[in-house]
């Protein structure tokens, strides 16, 4: 480089001298982040031009020259991050998903992500129910600090609803039914990150209200409509909910610039953690306290300096801790070589980070079906004895077991009436190839699942699990008259817990 440049006075001559050797030594020297690039740099200010710039004016892309490039941002790009965050669920033993959600937000807020970018759907019930151990706060893992204090309430309650989650998607204020009106006003520009922490089940992710539930279907049909419109650059999807990958499975097209990861498969369960029972949680608590997919990412966010760390290396390290399901990737692949810092942010005033790389496994994980059971066993077993605490406590624990029984017997029965008894076991419970959706006709199967709902009740949360069955009987061309018979007969004499 010196040779190029020796005995030229004019900084504008000694540039057009560098030989295109020079340049992208200089460049690579960047990268690296040799000392001797101070001189370099002045001499670069006093030119006035970029010297990393290739003739096309655009800057190359430093996200494919591994973990120690740069963030792949350029002055061109002038988009800004937004945040979606949703926890579809309510109730003091669903803790764990608001807990996720929070946490979720102080990692954007400490990565500079103002707060008219970072919209927030929570019931926003957990913070200050009685049960409560620490009356407005709530942690995310024992001994954890408090990731509530600070975090936007734009939906909470019943303004926690699909509905409203498709307008805020799409950016349209007119489709909006309370909160705050902050709506997703991304541009072709931006890049946009959406976080969902629920319960799910095959084909849709559940809501608070039982009567509501976000379909997969849908659900890609408004990305699609938000990708039409350019309403993003890119856009990276985290869910935490069982059988997440249904959402995606089959649906999601690989270019749209959306790149998904899902707790779990298409036909597994996710997990619970930091639950009841396990040495360092705090026994005053009896929920859990987050989910293992998402404390792996959460805590890994935590760890290590987002400017460094790809999404498919947060994927890896992910999947490797999250060792009770699958955790899943979709959609575009190539967004897999961008940084987290893109999309979340980092805390640019700590260079200090120390990658402690993987983080070890909670000691123990709960099928996410089973976590309100244990917080009822847990509950009846800490409450004093002979006193009305214990009698409540005994009533929710013997309520969860024969609605479990009920959900069992009335899902099995209606298999047996439509295919027979030998028949009825495969039907139900076939999982179809890879790549295919969960079910080919949406429209039945909303209407089959209000059918059983209407003659059996409500599913809950451990009936979620029943809703491939569901689809199974669409696909298998059941009629909606047979639906109907079949549900009556079923359940007109059950108790409808």
């Amino acid at each position: 480089v010196t040779d190029s440049i020796r005995g030229i006075k004019d900084p504008r001559a000694a540039a057009k001298h560098l030989t295109e050797e020079a340049v992208i030594l200089i460049c690579r020297m960047a990268i690296l982040g040799c000392g001797v690039l101070l001189s370099l740099a002045l001499l670069s200010l006093s030119i006035g031009i970029n010297l990393c710039l290739p003739e096309n004016g655009k800057e190359i892309d430093f996200s494919a020259h591994g973990e120690n490039a740069s963030p792949s941002t350029t002055k061109k790009d002038k988009g800004k991050r937004w945040a979606v965050l949703i926890a579809g669920s309510n109730g003091y033993y669903n803790y764990r998903h608001q807990a996720d959600i929070c946490h979720a937000y102080q990692i954007l807020k400490k990565g500079g992500l103002k707060d008219e970018n970072i919209i927030v759907f929570m019931y926003d019930d957990i913070a200050h129910d009685p049960e409560n151990p620490r009356q407005g706060v709530i942690i995310n893992k024992p001994k954890g600090h408090d990731v509530y204090k600070g975090v936007p309430k734009d939906y909470t309650g019943t303004d926690v609803n699909s509905k409203n989650f498709y307008a805020v998607i799409l950016g349209n204020k007119k489709n909006l039914t309370g909160g705050s009106g902050k709506v997703l006003k991304s541009g072709p520009n931006d890049h946009v990150f959406i976080y969902y922490a629920d319960h799910g089940s095959a084909g849709l992710l559940g809501m608070p209200s039982e009567d509501d539930a976000v379909y997969a279907k849908d659900l890609i049909h408004v990305l699609k409509k938000k990708h039409a419109s350019k309403g993003f650059k890119s856009m990276v999807f985290y869910i935490e909910a069982c059988e997440s990958g249904s959402i995606f499975e089959g649906l999601l097209p690989n270019k749209m610039n959306i790149y998904a990861t899902t707790a779990a498969n298409a036909e597994e369960s996710s997990y619970g953690t930091y639950c009841p029972g396990e040495p360092e949680v705090p026994e005053e608590y009896d929920t859990c306290l987050g989910d293992l997919y998402s404390i792996s990412w959460l805590e890994d966010c935590d760890s290590n300096d987002l400017r460094k760390e790809t999404l498919e290396k947060q994927y890896e390290r992910v999947r490797r801790r999250t060792n009770e399901s699958h955790v899943m990737q979709y959609g575009d692949m190539s967004h897999r070589k961008e940084f987290l810092f893109t999309y979340m942010g980092a805390d640019l005033a700590n260079d200090s980070y120390t990658s402690i790389g993987d983080i070890s496994s909670p000691s123990r994980a709960v099928n996410q079906r089973d976590t309100n059971l244990l917080y009822f066993q847990h509950k009846f077993l800490r409450a004093p004895a002979g006193s009305h605490a214990k009698l409540e406590a005994r009533k929710q624990l013997l309520d969860e077991i024969a609605h479990r029984k009920h959900v069992d017997y009335s899902i099995h029965k209606i298999g047996e009436l439509l295919f027979g008894y030998q028949k009825s076991s495969n039907v139900l419970m076939n999982i179809r190839p890879r790549g295919q959706p969960v079910v080919d006709d949406w429209d039945c199967f909303k209407k089959f699942l209000r059918i059983y709902k209407n003659y059996c009740g409500h599913l809950s949360t451990y009936g979620m699990k029943y809703t491939r069955a569901i689809a199974n009987i669409c696909n298998a061309g059941v009629t909606l008259e047979k639906m109907v018979a079949a549900s009556d007969q079923a359940c007109s004499k059950k108790l409808h817990v």
